[in-house]
């Protein structure tokens, strides 16, 4: 009996699973992507759960026939279905070793088929672990997404108040500040210098009231026309100035939010594994039941044991019949 049982094949694939936010786009963001491997209890259940859930194992069903391979009836049958299931599962063992990895096991009579189902395995354990955390990570990238777009809105509308004060004022750079803040300086002086003289000298009164008006127009924003003067100049260098440093700071946000955005998008994009492969599953060298030594071993020990009991009851019942057929004095 134990020479026609089929051999059965193990095939292992051993892996950890990495830390969710490896592929975290705020962590990507702001540290680099690095692979963590700590295996935080709650990613190995996660990962354990998965791998043991109906969806994994009825993709796996379907996608190798698994109904034809174990002879057990067509698809949609309730007993078919179940049973199928159930076969599937006792193929099938993931365990969380003293490592802290995970070793997930299949069997097959075909040691190249147990091997194809555990890799298969792993791949769909992983693609369904990262699909897990792809809204919550599409949301974070949505976030960076409207940062980046205020940022860059508030730049362009800085920049376009800038020009404007800059034309308001004629302040144009740094250089024209200076150009303009010594004409000024000039003018003033000048003009001082002229009522200075002027009163001294015992002008007439239209000739002090002009340089009186052309002081004041050069030291107070008048209204007039084309006319540069100390006080609308000072207005125009501070808001010159604040808007300047407003659009550089905004330069600067603006520099780093698309760079975190175009790295949080790259992580998502690049699909990083949610897994470590340590091995993948190859092909037995070896079967792993079943042992014909051992059963022969029990096969005999059983008989044996049978034997002694049937030998025994067969020897009290003997005893038993004598017993009973002595005559009586």
């Amino acid at each position: 009996m134990a020479l026609i049982l089929p051999n059965i094949y193990k095939s292992t694939a051993v892996f950890f699973p990495t830390n969710p936010q490896t592929t975290d786009p705020d962590r990507v963001a702001t540290e680099g992507s690095k692979l963590d491997l700590n295996g935080r209890t709650e990613d190995l259940d996660r990962i354990i759960t998965i791998g043991q859930s109906q969806p994994v194992a009825d993709l796996i069903i379907k996608r190798f026939h698994l109904y034809e391979r174990y002879e057990v009836g067509q698809p949609g049958d309730e007993k078919a279905d179940n049973e199928v299931l159930r076969e599937f599962s006792s193929n099938l063992d993931i365990v969380h070793n003293e490592r802290d990895a995970i070793e997930l096991t299949f069997q097959d009579k075909d040691k190249q088929f147990a091997a194809r189902i555990a890799n298969t395995l792993v791949q769909v354990i992983d693609s369904i672990n990262q699909r897990l955390t792809l809204e919550n990570r599409r949301n974070v990238l949505g976030l960076y997404q409207q940062n980046y777009q205020f940022l860059d809105d508030e730049f362009e509308k800085t920049r376009q108040q800038l020009l404007g004060a800059r034309r308001r004022y004629g302040i144009y750079g740094i250089y024209g500040m200076e150009q303009q803040s010594r004409y000024l300086a000039r003018e003033i002086l000048k003009v001082q210098s002229e009522l200075g003289q002027a009163l001294g000298s015992g002008a007439d009164a239209r000739r002090v009231a002009g340089l009186r008006r052309a002081l004041r127009n050069l030291t107070h924003n008048s209204g007039e026309d084309n006319v540069m003067n100390l006080e609308s100049f000072t207005q125009g260098i501070d808001s010159v100035n604040l808007l300047t440093l407003r659009m550089t700071d905004l330069q600067e946000r603006l520099i780093i939010a698309r760079g975190d955005y175009e790295t949080a998008d790259l992580a998502i994009r690049g699909k990083l594994s949610s897994l470590y492969i340590v091995q993948k599953a190859y092909p037995a060298t070896k079967k792993s039941k079943p042992v014909r030594w051992l059963i022969v071993v029990g096969s005999v020990f059983l008989t044996l044991v049978l034997s002694l009991v049937v030998v025994t009851l067969l020897e009290l019942w003997r005893r038993n019949s004598r017993t009973l057929k002595r005559p009586t004095s």
